[in-house]
């Protein structure tokens, strides 16, 4: 399929009966999650179904491809917590709407290209790291609430709740063999929901969690004073929002992209991202980003428009309008079991397949990023030290590259050829190539084979021409571009120039 500019593609042809199921199976797994999200937080439990129909009105529309799902995600959420408790729920939206307007400077300024520098085995170790966390958050389904504590389902309620979650898996895993004309984990919820009704099965339901009875989202002014003060205070949050949103935003994107074959609008997802944010701040919600678990439940339910997204946050509107009884009483047990099969099928079991193919560093990476994932449920803190690793290993193994030919010609001029990038991380082993004190009067390094890549590598050049100056002996530098040249602090007495062959990249600026 062939992405477009427009807001529609109206030459794909869009599958309605499939995008609106899907659409319904969305909403169904999105509210349960979005209620809590927001009752852990401490936010009134509206807010969180709020989020999830602002956001996913908002992006489905405008955001950055199609079957990319957005609602009230817990990672942004549990920014939030902090500033919810010491400075309560007013603040938190103003922090909201400053986190979208971030998020529209970033898709203004066309930040977004910068998700370029995840490599593949970060992406592994977030996508099977958070698998992993999709799977454990049902875990925590098995448990109910006594006396104010938490505690773990016993007796006939817990077999009740295996019997129906291994019921939906079943269904969800079984019913494609038989059609796959409506998707299944839709099927599996009405299956269990009508079994429940029908004999009158005692457990937990939607309404265990909370009401998700209300009106149309309200405009509401944040109600606190507009000074530099408040700015200190929200900005900080703000930022960090911002960012996890469009790090789990963009990666999602990027995952959607490979799992359609289609590319994606990194810069326009940023902008309708923040606009949703800023419309949560102004119309309690709890703000948001994409949710990769209902993006993959929407895909495997084969939405591949925008419809499917329209219709999951329409869906969620009326629900809190007029569909709150009903949909209270849908059992948890089956959004359960839907999620469960959602994270077996986000894990990248192809991984396991080519780990003793792949660099060690890589493997490394891959469960480092894993691990943080799990551990601290900070999707974009362990992405940015996968990022951060993976860099500095490409700089360790880039440093071993640099490397030189010395020869002494006919003229008895010695000539060293230079192979590898020089910048920072090989500038040691650059000087360590030339015997200044036993090299003839006249010295050629070339530097053709070789890029100077950083303000390391210029600051190597200067000392290294300085060493032989003071040594008498007469140095030329050939091949460097206008830049390097431009940057040497006597570039006129040491760079030998040949306007033809002179490469043209720049040292660290990026055109």
């Amino acid at each position: 399929m062939k992405t477009r500019s427009a807001f529609f593609d109206f030459s794909q042809k869009i599958n309605y009966k499939t995008e609106i199921l899907a659409g319904l199976t969305v909403a169904m797994t999105m509210m349960p999650e979005s209620l809590s999200f927001a009752i852990l937080a401490g936010f009134p439990p509206l807010t969180g179904l709020y989020a999830a129909f602002i956001m996913g009105l908002v992006t489905a529309i405008f955001g950055g491809r199609p079957g990319l799902i957005s609602g009230g995600a817990g990672a942004t959420v549990i920014v939030l917590i902090a500033l919810m408790k010491s400075h309560g729920l007013e603040y938190v939206f103003a922090a909201v709407a400053l986190a979208g307007m971030l998020q529209i400077l970033v898709g203004v300024f066309k930040f977004g290209k910068f998700i370029r520098l995840v490599p593949q085995p970060v992406m592994y170790g977030f996508v099977n790291g958070l698998a992993i966390v999709i799977f454990m958050a049902q875990i925590s389904q098995f448990k109910t609430t006594v006396n104010g504590e938490s505690v773990w389902l016993s007796g006939n309620p817990l077999y009740i709740m295996i019997g129906l979650v291994a019921l939906t898996i079943l269904i969800v895993k079984l019913f494609p063999k038989i059609s796959k004309a409506i998707p299944s984990s839709l099927i599996a919820i009405i299956v269990v929901f009508l079994i429940v009704i029908g004999f009158n099965i005692q457990t937990k339901t939607v309404s265990d969690i909370a009401s998700v009875s209300g009106g149309f989202p309200p405009f509401h002014l944040p109600n606190l004073p507009f000074n530099l003060d408040t700015l200190q205070i929200l900005f900080p949050y703000a930022l960090i929002m911002a960012s996890v949103g469009l790090t789990e935003g963009l990666l999602t994107l990027n995952l959607v992209d490979e799992i359609t074959g289609t590319k994606g609008n990194g810069n326009r997802e940023a902008i309708a991202q923040g606009s949703a944010n800023m419309l949560n701040g102004f119309f309690f919600g709890m703000g948001g980003c994409p949710m990769i678990a209902q993006t993959l439940v929407n895909l495997s339910a084969g939405a591949r428009a925008r419809l499917s997204g329209i219709i999951a946050a329409l869906t969620i509107l009326a629900i809190i309008l007029f569909g709150a009884p009903l949909i209270g009483k849908l059992p948890i047990a089956a959004l359960t079991g839907v999620m469960i099969m959602v994270a077996i099928g986000t894990f990248e079991w192809a991984s396991f397949r080519i780990i003793n193919k792949m660099p060690k560093q890589d493997i490394f990476v891959g469960i480092t990023v894993a691990v943080i994932t799990v551990w601290l449920h900070n999707l974009a803190l362990a992405v940015l030290i996968g990022v951060i690793i993976s860099a500095l290993v490409f700089a360790w193994e880039s440093a071993k590259r640099i490397r030189a030919r010395a020869f002494i010609d006919e003229k008895g001029i010695k000539n060293y050829q230079i192979y590898g990038p020089l910048f920072f991380g090989s500038v040691a082993t650059f000087n360590e190539k030339f015997d200044i004190n036993n090299d003839p009067d006249e010295v050629i390094i070339d530097f053709k084979e070789s890029k100077v890549s950083d303000m390391s590598a210029i600051d190597a050049l200067n000392k290294l021409t300085e060493r032989y100056k003071k040594a008498g002996k007469r140095l030329q530098l050939t091949h460097l571009s206008p830049d390097c040249r431009t940057l040497l602090a006597n570039a006129d007495d040491v760079i030998a120039v040949n306007i033809i062959e002179d490469p043209t990249y720049r040292v660290a600026i990026e055109k």
